[in-house]
């Protein structure tokens, strides 16, 4: 069975490969990138697959279209996104009230279903001072085992000039009820487009 049939079937899983997907712990046979799928979907991210600049292009329009999002504002500190931005009439010059970050990301955090940002996608801004609503793009190679890892990939990654405001996210919507792990969280609206490109 295709790891993205694992994720994306609508009906009942009665084998035992899917059985042993639906555990909310993996043993270490389980490869990073269905961990860390399994994981953000349980943090109740949104995770949409691409396997070409074109699909990632349309998915951000789709989700555009289900929000309501043209013609908007939005936060994105990163060149290389205006155009996504531009293309779609949405506002991102000094925004008064944005609905969405659009952003890359430093690492997919495998073991926890978590994001990584620096400073290169989100400024000195904390979470909390981010908008609710993200659309996030990520390549498969950015999928890490652990948090113990994110430092040294951003070592790899810059070599020289490392990024400061290092902080990841991991909530991606709001508990059933109190849960003190969340304490001081900000669960976030996150759309995960997932480039394939290894």
């Amino acid at each position: 069975m295709s790891l993205f049939r694992k994720f994306f079937s609508s009906g009942q899983t009665n084998s035992d490969e899917d059985k042993k997907i639906n555990k909310t712990s993996f043993d270490q046979n389980v490869p990073v990138d269905e961990q860390f799928i399994f994981n953000f979907k349980r943090n109740g991210g949104k995770f949409l697959y691409c396997d070409s600049l074109n699909e990632v292009k349309e998915q951000f329009e789709n989700i555009l279209e289900e929000n309501d999002w043209f013609e908007s504002e939005a936060l994105c500190f990163e060149p290389t996104l205006f155009p996504m931005l531009k293309e779609n009439n949405i506002f991102f010059d000094k925004p008064q009230n944005p609905k969405f970050l659009l952003a890359t990301c430093e690492n997919l955090v495998s073991d926890e279903g978590s994001i990584s940002f620096s400073s290169n996608q989100i400024k000195q801004k904390k979470p909390n001072e981010l908008p609710v609503n993200m659309v996030i793009i990520a390549h498969t190679s950015q999928i890490i085992s652990g948090k113990s890892e994110i430092l040294s990939a951003i070592k790899n990654k810059y070599k020289k000039e490392y990024p400061s405001n290092i902080t990841t996210i991991k909530y991606f919507e709001k508990a059933q009820e109190e849960d003190f792990t969340q304490y001081g969280s900000a669960a976030k609206n996150l759309y995960l487009i997932l480039l394939e490109d290894l």
